[in-house]
């Protein structure tokens, strides 16, 4: 995934394998890393906590989907954006893991946190949207005041959202 990190006094943008592996790990989890954090307890999980300090990034998207779940086991994908159609950044962390033998590998995650009213119906979370006028205070790894930053990952305004059904499920009678 594309992502901006702050180097210096400029943004960068840098390719992340999805999947945070902190860089304490000794070998790469079964499930791959972790692919979202909850914001509600990234200052207290230690999978999180030296990176939401100093390692913070933007995720650049246009949308993202979640599963409904719908009669039985099948699920009804939902694609969310903006109502603008511009892209946007997700709140993300990232770490630089190195494998025991190999090259390190660039991971992150992205923040989640509970669903606003457009996205509920589908799903209980939802991925931090940050507006662009957080994006300095987000980025800054001299940032380190946990409360503010915590207060920067809130459900985005539902009233500058759009949402459809993608593939739609036909019921064959």
């Amino acid at each position: 995934m594309l992502a901006l990190c702050k180097v210096g006094n400029r943004r960068e943008a840098e390719v992340f394998r999805w999947g945070l592996i902190p860089a304490w790990m000794k070998e790469v989890p079964k499930s791959g890393g972790f692919i979202n954090a909850r914001a509600e307890t990234l200052a207290s999980k230690v999978s999180f906590r030296d990176a939401f300090r100093s390692r913070r990034c933007l995720i650049i998207a246009d949308g993202f989907y979640e599963w409904q779940k719908v009669e039985g086991k099948r699920k009804q994908p939902w694609f969310f954006c903006l109502s603008s159609g511009e892209p946007f950044a997700f709140a993300g962390l990232y770490e630089s893991w190195k494998p025991p033998q190999g090259e390190p590998v660039n991971t992150c995650a992205i923040i989640t946190t509970q669903a606003n009213e457009i996205v509920a119906p589908v799903h209980d979370r939802m991925p931090v949207i940050l507006p662009p006028d957080v994006y300095d205070s987000w980025l800054d790894p001299a940032n380190r005041d946990i409360r503010k930053l915590t207060d920067l990952l809130r459900p985005y305004p539902a009233s500058e959202m759009a949402s459809r059904a993608e593939f739609p499920i036909l019921r064959i009678i």
